[in-house]
C-alpha cells in the first residue's frame, strides 16, 4: 500500500519520464531512417511540375501494365509505358486546372455510351444500348466484384481525362488555321514553275580525308551549341560469357542412355518379389506409348515427306523400311533414335472446299441456337443433297456456312499442304482421293468437305522418334562455376584484358549504357547489370559475376559519363562531318570564277547541267537531288542573271533561270488553305504534349526502384 501511494504522489514525473522516452524513441526512429522528409523521398518515384508520384500506386500500375502485355513483353516495357501515361496525365492536369476544364457526369456517360453501343452485355433485345443495362452492371459487381467493379471505376476516370484532353487539344485548334493568302502561297509553291541551268561541284569531289578537324575545333563547336550537345549519365562496361554448355562427355552419357532404350530388358517389380521383362524400342508393340514415356518429344502421328525429316538423318530414313530403326543420331541439341511405322503415297498439296456447320457453345457458331445433334443432322443432309447434285454446294455453302471467310466463295480453301488444317480435316484431304465428299467434325463444327484436287503424290513416311536432350551434367555445370570463379579471381589480380586472352575469352565491350536501359547486347534483358555499373558505390575497374539465363557474365564496368555536355570524343561522329562540310564549302566557293556558267563550269572542270519545271513544294533537281535553297534562289533570280555560289545539301552551285512560268492562279484559295489547316490542326497533339513535356520540371527517380 505505501508503495502504491509513493507512485500516486509521483505520477506527474512518472508520465514526464514515460513521454520523454517515447518522444526519443520516435525521435530516433526518424534519426535512423532519415527522417520524414526522406521517407518520403523513398516513396516518391518522381516529382513533375511539384505533384508527387507515389511509388506504391506506380508499381501498382506497372504490375497490371504487365498482364497486358503478356508473356512477351518485360517490366521495363511496362514501366516505360506506365511513365508515359504519368507524365502526359501531369502536364495536361495542370493545363486543366489552370483553365477551369472540368467534364460533367453527363458528358461522360454520353462517352460510355458511345464506347459501349457495340457490346452486347449493355444491349437491349433490340440490339440497342440500352443505360439501365450499364447501371445493372455497375450495380452488380460493385456488390459481388470489388476488382472489377474498380476497373470500372479507372474505365470512368480514363474517359473523363481523355474527354478533358480532347476539350484542351480542340481549343487549341480552334486557334491554328491559314489564311487565304497562305493558300494563295500554298498554291503558288506547288504550281509557279522554273527551269534553270547549273553548275554543281559536288562535296564528294573533295576527298574527307584531305580535311583536317582538330579536337579544339570540335569543342569550340561545341561550346557555342551546347543546348544541342547534352548527353544522359552513361556508363561503359565489357563482360565476358561462360556459358552452360554441355561437354563432350554429357553427349556421351545422353548417347548410352538413348541406345540402351533400343534393347530389351529385366527390372525388378517390388510388388510381386519378381523379375519382368521390358522390350526396348526395337521390339515394342506399342511404338506411340513407349515414345511418350522415354521421350524429351511426343509422338508425331504424321506422316511426312523427305524435306520434313530431320537433315540429318533424311537420306537414310526416307530408303528404310517398315520396322527398321536407326540411331542414335545427333539431330541439333537432341540424340535420337527412329523408326520406320508405316508409309504410303500422298499428294504434297491439295485442293478443297467445305461447308462448316457449327451449334451452340463454339466459337464459330455466333448467335445459333442449333444443338449438336441438329448440326449433325444438317451436315448429313447437304451432303446427301450434294451427292445428289454437286452443282449446289456453292449455294448450300454460302446459306448454311459458318465459314465467313469462304462462304461467299462456295466454301473454297484453295491448295494448302499437309498439316495446314486441323489433323481431322488434314486427314480426310489427303487419305482419300479426289472426287470424295465426307463429313468430318473438328473442334470448329461438323465439316461436309469435297476433295477437289490432289498434286504429286509420293512416299511419305511415319516415323517414330525417342528424343534425349543433350543437357550439361551437374558436373559440368560445377566446373563451369569454377573456372567463372578462377577468371573473375585473375581478372581482379591482373588486367581484365590480359586474363581473358590467357583464358581465351572473348572480351564484349558495351559503350553508353544509360540509366534505364534494360538489354545488353549479347545478353538480353539484364537490368541488374545496368542498376551496378549506376550504383554509386561501384567504381570504375570493378568486376561483378552475374547469373544469366546461359550461364554466367562476368562484368568490368570501365568508364563513367556524368550528365551534362558531350566530351569530344561522344560528339566528334556528330559534330567532325558538319566542321569537314564546313571548311568543304569554303575550298568549293573559292573555285568559282567567271561571269557566266560556261566560264565557271570550264574554270571548274564540270559541265553545264540543265532542269526543268522546278517548284518549290518538291524541290528536287534532276541530276543533283533534293535542294530547297538552290530551288528558293531560283525563284528570287532574274531571268538570265548568274546566281553568288549557292550552298546545298550536296554541293556548292551556280545557277542561272532560263524560264519563269508563273501559275494561272484560283478564283478562290479557300481548298488550299483548308488543306493547310488540316495539316496544321493534326501535328497539334503531338507537338503539343511534346511542348508541355519539355517546359515541364521532372524529377526522375526511376532508376533507383527498377
Amino acid at each position: 500500500m505505501a508503495v502504491l501511494n509513493k507512485i500516486r504522489q509521483r505520477s506527474i514525473f512518472l508520465i514526464v519520464i514515460i513521454a520523454l522516452a517515447l518522444f526519443s524513441f520516435v525521435l530516433a526512429d526518424l534519426i535512423r531512417n532519415g527522417g520524414a522528409i526522406s521517407q518520403r523521398a523513398e516513396n516518391t518515384i518522381a516529382t513533375i511540375n511539384g505533384k508527387d508520384i507515389d511509388r506504391t500506386e506506380f508499381a501498382k500500375k506497372v504490375e497490371t501494365a504487365s498482364r497486358g502485355f503478356g508473356a512477351g513483353g518485360s517490366n521495363m516495357q511496362a514501366m516505360n509505358y506506365v511513365w508515359n501515361q504519368e507524365v502526359r496525365q501531369a502536364v495536361f492536369e495542370e493545363q486543366f486546372d489552370e483553365l477551369g476544364i472540368k467534364v460533367g457526369e453527363d458528358q461522360v456517360n454520353q462517352l460510355l455510351q458511345e464506347s459501349l453501343a457495340n457490346d452486347p452485355t449493355f444491349q437491349n433485345e433490340a440490339g440497342v444500348f440500352d443505360k439501365v443495362k450499364m447501371q445493372e452492371y455497375v450495380a452488380n459487381i460493385k456488390a459481388t466484384s470489388p476488382q472489377a467493379y474498380q476497373q470500372w471505376l479507372d474505365y470512368e476516370d480514363r474517359m473523363s481525362k481523355n474527354a478533358k484532353e480532347s476539350i484542351y487539344l480542340n481549343m487549341i485548334k480552334a486557334g491554328v488555321g491559314s489564311t487565304l493568302k497562305e493558300g494563295e502561297l500554298a498554291y503558288k509553291m506547288e504550281n509557279d514553275n522554273v527551269s534553270i541551268k547549273y553548275v554543281q561541284l559536288p562535296f564528294s569531289s573533295i576527298p574527307d580525308t584531305e580535311v583536317t578537324v582538330s579536337d579544339a575545333e570540335i569543342q569550340s563547336y561545341i561550346d557555342k551549341h551546347a543546348d544541342q550537345y547534352q548527353s544522359e549519365a552513361s556508363r561503359n562496361i565489357r563482360y565476358v560469357l561462360f556459358k552452360e554448355e554441355p561437354s563432350h562427355e554429357d553427349e556421351k552419357e545422353v548417347t548410352s542412355k538413348v541406345e540402351a532404350l533400343l534393347k530389351d530388358r529385366v527390372e525388378f517389380v517390388e510388388a510381386s518379389k519378381t523379375n519382368d521383362s521390358v522390350k526396348g524400342f526395337r521390339n515394342t508393340e506399342n511404338v506411340e506409348e513407349f515414345v511418350n514415356q522415354n521421350s524429351s518429344l511426343k509422338f508425331d502421328d504424321r506422316f511426312k515427306f523427305k524435306k520434313d525429316l530431320p537433315e540429318s538423318a533424311a537420306d537414310t530414313l526416307y530408303t528404310m523400311q517398315i520396322g527398321e530403326v536407326y540411331g542414335p543420331y545427333k539431330d541439333g541439341e537432341y540424340i535420337k533414335v527412329s523408326k520406320v511405322i508405316a508409309q504410303k503415297q500422298l499428294p504434297d498439296s491439295a485442293k478443297a472446299s467445305h461447308i462448316l456447320v457449327s451449334w451452340e457453345g463454339l466459337r464459330t457458331a455466333g448467335d445459333l441456337k442449333r444443338t449438336k445433334e441438329e448440326a449433325k443432322q444438317l451436315a448429313d443432309s447437304i451432303i446427301g443433297v450434294v451427292r445428289a447434285d454437286k452443282d449446289k454446294f456453292s449455294t448450300l455453302a454460302a446459306e448454311f456456312s459458318a465459314d465467313s471467310s469462304n462462304k461467299d466463295k462456295g466454301g473454297d480453301l484453295g491448295y494448302f499442304v499437309p498439316g495446314a488444317m486441323v489433323p481431322a480435316f488434314n486427314d480426310y484431304v489427303f487419305e482419300n482421293e479426289v472426287g470424295d465428299l465426307g463429313v468430318v467434325e473438328t473442334q470448329f463444327g461438323y465439316h461436309v468437305i469435297t476433295i477437289e484436287d490432289q498434286k504429286n503424290k509420293q512416299k511419305a513416311i511415319k516415323v517414330a522418334t525417342v528424343a534425349q536432350k543433350i543437357e550439361p551434367s551437374e558436373k559440368t555445370i560445377n566446373t563451369i562455376f569454377t573456372e567463372t570463379t578462377k577468371f573473375q579471381i585473375a581478372a581482379r589480380d591482373k588486367d581484365f584484358e590480359e586474363a581473358s586472352k590467357e583464358n581465351e575469352l572473348e572480351v564484349r565491350p558495351v559503350n553508353k549504357i544509360k540509366e534505364l536501359d534494360e538489354n545488353i547486347p549479347g545478353i538480353g534483358s539484364q537490368r541488374a547489370i545496368v542498376q551496378w555499373a549506376f550504383n554509386e558505390e561501384t567504381e570504375v575497374g570493378a568486376i561483378k559475376r552475374f547469373d544469366i539465363a546461359e550461364g554466367y557474365a562476368v562484368v568490368q564496368l570501365t568508364g563513367k559519363s556524368a550528365k551534362g555536355t558531350m566530351s569530344v570524343a561522344d560528339a566528334s561522329p556528330t559534330v567532325k562531318p558538319i566542321l569537314i562540310k564546313e571548311k568543304k564549302i569554303e575550298k568549293l566557293k573559292s573555285k568559282f570564277s567567271g561571269s557566266t556558267l560556261d566560264e565557271i563550269a570550264k574554270n571548274t572542270s564540270q559541265t553545264v547541267k540543265t532542269a526543268s519545271a522546278l517548284n518549290m513544294k518538291t524541290p528536287t533537281i534532276s541530276g543533283a537531288g533534293t535542294e530547297p535553297k538552290v530551288v528558293g534562289a531560283a525563284f528570287a533570280l532574274e531571268s538570265g542573271n548568274v546566281s553568288d555560289p549557292i550552298v546545298g545539301n550536296n554541293g556548292v552551285y551556280a545557277i542561272e533561270v532560263t524560264n519563269s512560268t508563273p501559275a494561272s492562279g484560283l478564283d478562290t484559295y479557300m481548298s488550299y488553305a483548308a488543306q493547310a489547316t488540316k495539316t496544321q490542326a493534326g501535328a497539334v497533339n503531338s507537338k503539343v504534349f511534346n511542348a508541355l513535356k519539355e517546359a515541364a520540371e521532372i524529377e526522375d527517380k526511376r532508376a533507383k526502384f527498377y
